[in-house]
């Protein structure tokens, strides 16, 4: 089923990166790092979809979408970056298969924070964030996805990793090495999100590590 849902306010996180909060459906339910397929209410362009994370509770009485947006080409979140107040995106049901199986670490690269965003910040509300750690991996500081947020999370460990740091200092990269030295428990469970090469080989250097398949949720 489609909804039509309209923009109520847009929220500045980073210089590509906006929280946007939209009208919410009746009777519309999602669960923590649920997703939907999203395309935009003018001609030429409903039949664009593209999927994004809902990001705020699920609870609320309005959806939000946390979106990073591209300006290098002429795309559905660059079109997103131009909405107003007022106007109108089209989105269907809930779907998708990261879901909230219990403490673990979370492996985000870039974007791939958002399921978490609504995972982890559902466990912040509820005080259950113990045993969960948070390891994001993106270019530099300027492109971290709520930094401020993250730091002031209690019980919440976090790493940041940068792969073009911009004091100059040597860069990071969710690579086997960097794995092997954050991560002391393999017997735990881990989330994984991100670009696709990133992903693959987290969860290759995982499973290499022993990490069973019913320990690791990720995307189908």
């Amino acid at each position: 089923m489609t909804h039509a849902i309209t923009l109520q306010a847009v929220v500045p996180l980073t210089h590509d990166t906006r929280y946007y909060v939209f009208s919410r459906p009746l009777e519309f339910e999602f669960t923590p790092g649920q997703a939907t397929d999203v395309a935009l209410d003018r001609d030429g362009w409903r039949a664009e979809q593209r999927p994004f994370t809902f990001t705020g509770a699920p609870e609320a009485n309005v959806l939000t979408f946390t979106i990073k947006s591209y300006a290098d080409h002429d795309g559905v979140t660059k079109r997103l970056w131009e909405l107003q107040p007022g106007d109108r995106i089209l989105i269907e049901e809930p779907w998708g298969a990261i879901h909230d199986a219990g403490p673990g670490t979370f492996i985000a690269g870039g974007a791939g924070i958002t399921p978490f965003l609504g995972i982890l910040g559902d466990r912040a509300r509820s005080g259950t964030l113990k045993d969960c750690r948070l390891i994001f991996s993106n270019k530099t500081e300027a492109d971290i996805i709520l930094k401020p947020y993250w730091d002031t999370l209690k019980d919440l460990e976090v790493d940041y990793l940068l792969s073009a740091p911009e004091d100059g200092s040597p860069g990071q990269m969710p690579d086997g090495d960097t794995l092997d030295e954050l991560i002391g428990d393999w017997e735990q469970r881990f989330y994984v999100c991100g670009p696709p090469p990133m992903e693959e080989a987290v969860v290759d250097h995982l499973k290499k590590r022993g990490v069973s398949s019913d320990r690791i949720i990720q995307e189908e």
